[in-house]
């Protein structure tokens, strides 16, 4: 018998092994196995298929030993892998590793792992520490060669031996099952003292050691009142010592014992799904919703910002547990899961699970096991909670469907887990509702053509109206108020006197993107890569947001000598250092990457603002994706001009979604929100469409656009980027590549040419992009030919050390 076994690297094909006989009874479709890959590597891969018949090329090598008593992936994963590694041009390897948690993956390469006991301080991080660290954080593990790609560097060892001094990571070079079970010492009276005489005869005779005596009375009210009681817990509630313990269990009077725990953390509560009441008009859009999934797969409930469209989510999950089913609520932001899991507690209790990549590789390996078994019903993720053995997956939800996070970027597969997610959901027989207050395009085109069933919610949950929208223009400001305009400051003031709170929106972390010599124009550029460096007050550094090098600060003028220099622009950091001058007395709190980076430092952010002690939020994007706010009345879009200037064929898109998401958050429980745009372009059509709130003129105006250039939702597209040292070589590569292809696809080739940033770390980008007929054929003919380019390519000798990255439907 011979097994084809996925193993998680990017070969251009999975290989076959030979099942020996004394492992035939034991060998399923979805186990993993242990296998030898060249002369010493060792891999953990999965079973995909079993065929009695030999390869005729070649003999394949045995399979060393089994890993599994059962399978960890079901069937219809493998098929979904399968459907990725084909559409999205990567291989079943790179699936695996995107779909696998780090602990259910073996090799025996040397593999730095995060030490999930060390509490790290980003702040004494250098960059590069820093990169990697955040990699860690999210993959757990990492190889050497991963680590040299994120650096862009060979030399990674002073790095690495950093990190490992300051305990953030180790080293681990043996083959083993990196998945450990919990353990904690619980405590328990030693069997004579359970009999209550006994117990009140040693407490009344107790003359010395009174620490002990209250340590032990300690014991015995949280044994009381929480059942078990974990030693960690009773010393820290007691603020007792590990010696007067010790002296407890050497008297015979406690009994320490270690027992396995679970990981997840268990809450005994139901929950309560009748606890908000809905509406009539959402009593409407959940019948609608219903009744068109009968009909279609897949249903689009457009609702506006605060029309409670959660609670019909909630409506619909609830259907589906009472028909002990899974669900799955997607959305597009790990740090949208912390505030929406409170939320969706109050409903369903603790029979709901989160999953995305924050999670230690142990937690995600329990919660990979309960989903499973089905003891989970619900879960909440991001993109990879869409990997999950679910099984028997009913429905679908697709929060915030139009966000841009839902797609991969680095590395394969470049997927987009909304799409990913309704092909799933097909194969499976289940049922996706998609939700938005601004749909993407292609999704409201689909809607239209009754492709998808479409709800439409026009009116908020509460009392409240949509928030009116003010314009100010920026080129009618005094000098040195373009940043904080003074209608905007009053605006700040009086919501703060009236006790409300400001959100306030900039899409440009640090101090000021970039400083200019005012006398030649010279500016500040990344060493490694052709993008101006940003400025960062705080730190005193200007910083590369593409590559993460730092670099000091430049006083003197490298073309002209000159020592004036000035700085363009602002960032989140500069508008708090404004409001604090403008505004002493008022809190001020900054949400970007710069400020937020720890696992929990987001939600405690959230969490204080909600609490009202933070009187203005500012940040980047963070702030805009459905955060729900009750107490917030004003709005600000401090640079409205910064998301109108972008060369892409989606900017109208974005900067319509960007600004009247933003605007979402604003009077979500009165009638009193406002939301100034501060602009110069007044007569843009977007911001003229913002203001009124106009998604319908927004979608006709832009589907128009689109039909006449045959762009998306007329066309598919897919880049290719060639990346090389040299210029000239990454430029010749794409120009031979565009020259094999046939005539019919070179006349639907742009390009090529380089991107807005042509260079990231000391590899300079050239692109091809290639739109396709959305007729699934010659799709199929065109990847095959793609495919076929690329190997040819990859042989040249003159091209075959240029990086080709394929991402298919790119946002």
């Amino acid at each position: 018998m011979y097994a084809e076994i996925i193993i998680p690297l990017a070969l251009p094909k999975n290989y076959t092994w030979m099942i020996p006989a004394s492992m035939q009874e034991e060998v399923a479709i979805g186990m993993r196995v242990e296998v030898m890959l060249g002369a010493n590597k060792r891999y953990a891969g999965i079973v995909k298929k079993i065929s009695s018949k030999a390869p005729e090329a070649f003999t394949p090598k045995p399979i060393l030993s089994v890993l599994d008593d059962a399978p960890i992936v079901y069937e219809h994963q493998l098929a979904l892998w399968e459907w990725m590694a084909e559409y999205y041009m990567c291989t079943e390897g790179e699936v695996m590793q995107a779909a696998i948690p780090s602990h259910l993956k073996i090799s025996s390469e040397s593999v730095f792992i995060l030490n999930e006991q060390q509490e790290q301080d980003s702040k004494n991080l250098s960059d590069a520490e820093y990169i990697i660290s955040e990699a860690l954080e999210i993959k757990k593990t990492l190889s050497l060669l991963e680590i040299q790609k994120l650096l862009d560097k060979k030399s990674v060892y002073p790095v690495i031996n950093k990190l490992i001094q300051k305990g953030i990571c180790y080293v681990q070079e043996n083959m083993k099952d990196k998945y450990t079970s919990k353990v904690e010492i619980f405590l328990s009276l030693q069997a004579q003292y359970k009999n209550e005489a006994a117990l009140e005869k040693l407490l009344n005779e107790w003359t010395r050691a009174p620490k002990q005596l209250d340590l032990l009375l300690a014991f015995l009210h949280f044994e009381k009142t929480e059942g078990s009681v974990q030693q960690k817990s009773i010393l820290e509630k007691a603020n007792a010592t590990h010696a007067q313990l010790k002296a407890l269990i050497d008297k015979g009077i406690l009994v320490a014992e270690k027992r396995k725990i679970d990981r997840l953390a268990t809450d005994a509560n139901t929950g309560n799904t009748a606890l908000h009441s809905l509406s009539e008009k959402q009593k409407e859009a959940l019948e609608s919703v219903k009744t068109q999934l009968l009909s279609h797969p897949v249903g689009l409930l457009h609702g506006i910002t605060g029309s409670g469209k959660t609670q019909i989510y909630v409506a619909l999950i609830n259907e589906v547990i009472q028909q002990n089913k899974q669900a799955l609520y997607m959305l597009p932001e790990i740090a949208l899961t912390a505030q929406m899991i409170r939320r969706l507690k109050q409903y369903f209790g603790g029979s709901i699970a989160i999953y995305h990549s924050k999670f230690n590789p142990n937690e995600r390996v329990e919660i990979w096991n309960k989903v499973k078994s089905g003891e989970i019903k619900i879960v909440l993720g991001a993109r990879s909670a869409l990997f999950l053995p679910y099984k028997n997956l009913s429905l679908i939800v697709i929060d915030e469907e139009h966000d841009p996070s839902y797609k991969q970027q680095e590395p394969a597969p470049r997927y987009q887990a909304r799409d990913t997610a309704i092909y799933y959901a097909n194969q499976l027989k289940a049922k996706v509702v998609l939700g938005s207050a601004t749909p993407s395009v292609e999704t409201y085109f689909n809607a239209i053509s009754k492709k998808f069933g479409y709800t439409y919610l026009n009116e908020r949950f509460s009392t409240g109206a949509l928030p009116k929208i003010e314009l100010i223009d920026t080129k009618k400001q005094p000098a040195g108020t373009a940043i904080l305009t003074p209608q905007l400051l009053a605006s700040i003031s009086k919501t703060i006197a009236n006790k409300k709170q400001v959100i306030l929106f900039q899409n440009r972390r640090g101090y000021a993107p970039y400083l200019i010599c005012e006398t030649c124009g010279w500016i500040p550029h990344c060493e490694h890569c052709d993008v101006t460096l940003t400025y960062h007050k705080a730190k005193n550094l200007l910083s590369c947001h593409y590559c993460g090098a730092s670099y000091p600060i430049v006083n003197t003028c490298k073309a002209c000598g000159k020592q004036n220099f000035k700085q363009k622009s602002f960032g989140t950091e500069q508008i708090e250092e404004k409001l604090n001058q403008s505004l002493p007395g008022v809190i001020v709190a900054r949400m970007d990457l710069d400020n937020v980076k720890g696992k929990n430092e987001h939600d405690q952010l959230i969490q204080k603002f909600e609490q009202r002690q933070i009187d203005i939020l500012v940040g980047t994007q963070m702030v805009v994706k459905g955060l729900d706010f009750e107490n917030v009345d004003l709005v600000g879009i401090v640079d409205a001009d910064s998301l109108l200037n972008f060369n892409h064929y989606r900017v109208n898109e974005r900067a319509f979604q960007m600004m009247e998401q933003v605007s979402g958050r604003a009077g979500r429980k009165n009638d009193n929100g406002t939301v100034i745009i501060q602009v110069s372009q007044l007569q843009h059509p977007i911001v003229q469409l913002v203001q009124q709130h106009d998604y319908f003129g927004f979608y006709n105006f832009e589907i128009q656009n689109r039909k006449h250039f045959s762009y998306p939702p007329f066309s598919r597209l897919m880049s290719l980027l060639f990346k090389h040292k040299e210029n000239n070589i990454a430029e010749e590569a794409a120009n031979h590549f565009l020259h094999s292809l046939t005539p019919e696809i070179q006349k639907t080739v742009l390009g090529p040419a380089q991107p807005i940033v042509n260079r990231v770390r000391n590899k300079y980008i050239w692109e091809l992009a290639i739109k396709i007929s959305k007729q699934p054929q010659q799709l199929q003919l065109a990847k095959k030919q793609l495919l076929h380019y690329i190997r040819l390519l990859q042989v040249h000798p003159r091209y075959k050390s240029v990086s080709i990255i394929i991402d298919i439907d790119p946002n």
